[in-house]
C-alpha cells in the first residue's frame, strides 16, 4: 500500500494535470477558427401545443 501512496498516486496526479494542461494548450495551434467557441443558435419555436395536441391527463389516485 506504501508503494501506491508514493508512487503511483502522485504519478497519476502528475499524468492527469499534464494531460490537462496539453488539451488547454492545443489551442494555442488550432486555426483561429476552431479555436472560438461554438457559435449558438436561436431555436425558434414554430409552434405552441394546443390541447387537443397533448395526451390525455392521468387522474389524480392520490386522494
Amino acid at each position: 500500500m506504501a508503494i501506491f501512496r508514493q508512487y503511483i498516486a502522485p504519478l497519476l496526479v502528475v499524468l492527469v494535470f499534464v494531460f490537462a494542461l496539453v488539451a488547454v494548450s492545443a489551442r494555442i495551434f488550432l486555426p483561429s477558427d476552431m479555436a472560438a467557441p461554438a457559435p449558438i443558435e436561436k431555436i425558434e419555436v414554430t409552434s405552441q401545443p394546443t390541447p387537443t395536441d397533448l395526451p390525455p391527463a392521468i387522474p389524480n389516485l392520490a386522494s
